[in-house]
């Protein structure tokens, strides 16, 4: 498995194209009350979890390096209860969000993971944070929100009965490696590693996959809810 850093223009590639894989599977979801691979959620609630942590994410880049993120991260507490922390406050905005129609909740993403694309490539190299000693810089968070959109891309995806693969799927291999670092990538497949390495079964929703267990993982298991490291 590829362990160096990922590559800036391949980054910014596969970021783009999984806004725009996102956009697109929303313009054919017939029906937001369906169950996805994600915890308990339906493809409404995903909606709005990926509405924001877009604005989270924009957040925390332009208030780089002092974001409350950074802020979280410094206390150098231990991985299970930064993870915890992460999905607390997942799950509170998602409780607080105005009722609103799917596509709506997408074009927010939208706006946000937009803003998020613009400003990134000047800041590049700026410090986002700090853990347990390791710089872990705006390019590296880049990378970690790639992984994070192409994997609810999927969840979209077979959500709808449709399947998802990323373009480039190596470049998820190495970004995962620098932004998630703390959890082991599996072997095999570079794809269906970060799926499974996720908390995801590549088979979903066959019943043989007790799917129950994988959607807790997954809703868990995602950059948006995980320290991240970077170049030192």
């Amino acid at each position: 498995m590829e362990r160096t850093p990922p590559d800036r223009g391949r980054v910014l590639e596969s970021y783009q194209d999984g806004v725009k894989a996102i956009r697109a599977l929303a313009e054919r979801v017939g029906d937001w009350d369906v169950p996805t691979p994600c915890a308990d959620w339906r493809l409404i609630d995903l909606a709005g979890h990926l509405r924001c942590v877009a604005e989270n994410f924009l957040e925390y880049l332009q208030d780089a390096p002092d974001s409350r993120l950074a802020t979280l991260f410094a206390q150098d507490a231990a991985t299970a209860v930064l993870i915890r922390q992460q999905a607390r406050q997942n799950a509170a905005e998602l409780a607080v969000l105005p009722r609103e129609p799917g596509p709506d909740r997408i074009m927010a993403f939208g706006v946000s993971a937009g803003a998020y694309a613009d400003l990134m490539p000047d800041m590049w190299d700026r410090t986002h944070l700090i853990y347990r000693g390791t710089k872990y810089t705006v390019g590296d968070h880049a990378g970690a929100a790639c992984v994070e959109w192409h994997l609810h891309a999927w969840d979209m995806a077979r959500a709808a009965g449709e399947d998802y693969r990323p373009r480039d799927p190596d470049l998820l291999v190495s970004a995962w490696h620098w932004g998630v670092p703390h959890l082991p990538l599996a072997a095999g497949d570079p794809w269906e590693a970060v799926l499974r390495s996720s908390g995801r079964s590549p088979r979903w929703p066959e019943r043989d996959d007790r799917p129950g267990r994988a959607r807790r993982r997954a809703a868990r298991q995602t950059p948006s809810s995980l320290p991240g490291r970077g170049r030192r």
